[in-house]
């Protein structure tokens, strides 16, 4: 039981660590972008 359990708790945390990496890569264009979008201004002067 607790064997099942534990791998249980492994693959959740397996699962929880596919989501981050996703949202920080997700996360890292959308500050790129945003670079990019404040660049514009700051190359306007």
């Amino acid at each position: 039981m607790a064997i099942s359990q534990l791998d249980g708790a492994t693959q959740q945390n397996a699962a929880l660590v596919e989501q981050s990496t996703a949202a920080a890569g997700a996360l890292n264009v959308q500050a790129a972008r945003l670079a990019e979008a404040v660049g514009i201004f700051k190359d306007s002067r």
